[in-house]
């Protein structure tokens, strides 16, 4: 089955790779993902605050190639919110599911989407100048530096 959203063949599920699943509030869209989270973080710019429908959204990057969109409702409706990165969306709840960039290998599930998100605490918090001042900001415990 070819992965519909880059054309690229999925992972083959090697022994103890990590294999993750998730989805929509309706079910519509479901995913499997196989391989190793990088960077959970939470993101606090504007984007993300309108998008979640809270004051930020926490995701964490995998291989493009582990994704597999495996309902009938397929892949998600993508939308831009910059000019080379997109959202993904479920069209019947809304449910936020991933970003992807133009041209990237890795794709940034949201822990929200996901079925199990245990052991993906975030590292670190993108556009702190933008985070509402009623809430803790995430330790930076990887010290890296992003805007």
């Amino acid at each position: 089955m070819k992965h519909t959203t880059t054309g690229i063949e999925p992972t083959r599920t090697q022994p103890g790779t990590p294999v993750r699943s998730g989805g929509c509030l309706c079910r519509r869209i479901r995913f499997t993902i196989v391989g190793k989270a990088d960077y959970p973080h939470t993101c606090s710019c504007p984007h993300c605050q309108k998008l979640s429908g809270g004051p930020m959204m926490s995701s964490a990057s995998f291989p493009l190639s582990g994704l597999t969109w495996t309902e009938e409702g397929g892949e998600p409706a993508w939308h831009y919110t910059w000019p080379d990165s997109r959202r993904g969306f479920c069209p019947g709840c809304g449910s936020q599911l991933c970003a992807l960039d133009d041209g990237a290998t890795s794709i940034a599930i949201t822990l929200s989407a996901l079925d199990d998100a245990t052991g993906l605490v975030p590292v670190n918090q993108s556009f702190r100048e933008d985070a509402v001042a009623w809430l803790p900001q995430v330790p930076d415990t990887q010290h890296r530096s992003i805007t």
